[in-house]
């Protein structure tokens, strides 16, 4: 769990959150264009409910069996604080080529709460809580759960799980969104270069 102030917000109130979300991701990933692999760093514990966003996200997304997707971080095997470490060097050793999103709860300003950040760049974890971890992803799906700013421990532990479990829900739907739509675009890439090559007059090739 980390606080984060960010630009690229959804509200979970907002009808479309789970296509604004995907939508987001998507022009983030862009840049990593073709996916082989992303691997969805759900990071948290099962024993905090403000905490738990990171493994229920990785619940939800476990059971859909995605494609070209994997998961470290579930409610049944949590990815935290006391096995991060460890779990970022097998990641890194058994996915050389996948692009690495993180997942995460945080906490927030009061009007902020319920807000979903998409963004670029790597999250630290614990933050929130004055924990040195090392950061994680190249991009970061963060959840703001509750207010940051006193009692953190106990702000957590006070968490609705009725919006935690909504946050987990439209951020795996929006992966799922996400990854169904990167499929669809690389393929079109891949026809769209077949397509130029076969077209394209030889004389054409040595110029």
């Amino acid at each position: 769990m980390q606080e984060l102030e960010g630009v690229n917000r959804v509200s979970i109130t907002d009808h479309s959150a789970k296509e604004k979300t995907a939508h987001i991701l998507q022009q983030l990933l862009l840049p990593f264009h073709p996916i082989h692999e992303l691997v969805c760093i759900c990071i948290g514990t099962d024993r905090s409910t403000g905490d738990s966003l990171g493994p229920m996200v990785g619940t939800l997304l476990t059971r859909n069996r995605l494609t070209n997707c994997t998961v470290y971080g579930t409610l049944d095997q949590p990815v935290h604080a006391l096995n991060l470490e460890g779990t970022l060097k097998e990641i890194k050793r058994k996915h050389i080529d996948a692009t690495y999103l993180a997942i995460d709860a945080c906490l927030g300003k009061a009007r902020s709460v319920g807000q979903l950040q998409i963004g670029k760049g790597p999250i630290r974890p614990g933050a929130a809580v004055n924990k040195n971890l090392p950061a994680v992803g190249e991009l970061h799906i963060t959840g703001i759960v509750n207010i940051a700013g006193y009692m953190e421990f106990f702000v957590l532990q006070n968490t609705r799980l009725s919006m935690v479990l909504q946050m987990a829900e439209i951020i795996s739907g929006a992966i799922q969104l996400t990854l169904s739509s990167t499929v669809q675009f690389d393929n079109q890439i891949e026809t769209s270069i077949d397509q130029t090559s076969i077209q394209q007059p030889l004389s054409t090739q040595f110029d």
